[in-house]
């Protein structure tokens, strides 16, 4: 039985070893010992691997949601050629937010069930981004494509919306920062344990941060790097600390 609000998001951690192994390696040894039966895992494009799928469905009995990119032409090319006469979407959501109007659109299908080259698709879907910043009205938009082993009857439209905006909030919020705040992929920190220690004290600060701080993480930042004594604030080193702003 399927378990709706139980979603884990594979992906690699900080090391440097880890991310020049083969994923499917490392991500099938980590989800092992777990039951995940019933359970939706997500990944990125990176994992969308047919190994991977039958793993998960045959060994685990746990349903995937994976986006698809490059690393696999001949399904991006089918899922593109389906969905590019798109008509009104199947479900949408609007978040208000970041000085941003965000709207996601989805289309979704289980017409290419059989047609697709990869194993136990239930539903293949395409997500429409669209957002708009509200100070300079600037327009952006992304057009995105996935697949999932959740049938119709398990998943909807705007659960599938749901789990694709789960995964990306957990991108955004664990490997973005870590990439934009403190430039991480192109580390040259790469011996020993040094990778795991310098990853593990950025996830420190900005642990910090987030509970500290009414400000974003790149805002603060910023801030603190104008001005040693909030620093010593934020970790209360002194006796007179002041209230981080």
């Amino acid at each position: 039985m399927l378990h709706p609000k139980k979603v884990v998001k594979c992906c690699e951690n900080g090391c440097t070893a880890v991310k020049q192994t083969n994923e499917i390696k490392i991500a099938a040894p980590l989800l092992d010992p777990l039951d995940i039966d019933g359970i939706v895992i997500t990944a990125d494009a990176l994992l969308t691997q047919r190994q991977f799928a039958r793993y998960l469905v045959e060994n685990k009995r746990a349903h995937y949601h994976f986006t698809v990119k490059a690393n696999q032409p001949r399904l991006l090319e089918d899922l593109q050629y389906y969905f590019k006469y798109r008509q009104a979407p199947d479900a949408l959501i609007t978040n208000y937010g970041h000085g941003r109007i965000e709207t996601r659109k989805i289309w979704v299908t289980s017409t290419l069930n059989n047609y697709l080259d990869f194993p136990y698709v239930g539903q293949a879907f395409a997500i429409e981004r669209e957002s708009i910043d509200k100070k300079t009205k600037k327009v952006s938009r992304e057009l995105v494509y996935g697949i999932t082993s959740q049938a119709d009857f398990d998943a909807s439209a705007e659960k599938i919306l749901e789990i694709n905006r789960g995964h990306w909030c957990i991108e955004n919020s664990c490997h973005y920062i870590l990439d934009w705040c403190f430039d991480e992929d192109r580390c040259r920190i790469r011996t020993g344990y040094g990778p795991e220690n310098i990853t593990r004290l950025r996830r420190f600060v900005v642990g910090i941060i987030k509970s500290t701080s009414l400000k974003g993480v790149a805002e603060t930042m910023r801030k603190l790097t104008m001005n040693v004594r909030m620093v010593f604030d934020y970790l209360k080193m002194t006796k007179n600390s002041a209230k981080p702003r």
